[in-house]
């Protein structure tokens, strides 16, 4: 069962970074080498716009498994 928690927890840490990266802007974050295709086609703006759904999807995809998780050892 740890593992579940292990997993829950670097979807919440990798959305969360996603989310900081669009809201602060973060350089370092749109010019590393994953995240160029998507700022070449749609743009920087767009790319964070993206980036933030992306990180709160991924942030609501941990909780709902840590529900689930929880109410499969109830």
């Amino acid at each position: 069962m740890m593992m579940h928690y292990l997993i829950q927890g670097i979807f919440a840490l990798v959305g969360l970074i996603a989310i900081l990266a669009s809201l602060f802007n973060w350089s370092w974050f749109f010019q590393s080498q994953n995240t160029q295709f998507i700022v070449k086609n749609v743009g920087r703006k767009q790319a964070r716009i993206f980036y933030a759904l992306l990180g709160a999807l991924m942030i609501a995809t941990a909780i709902y498994f840590f529900l689930e998780v929880q109410e499969a050892f109830i």
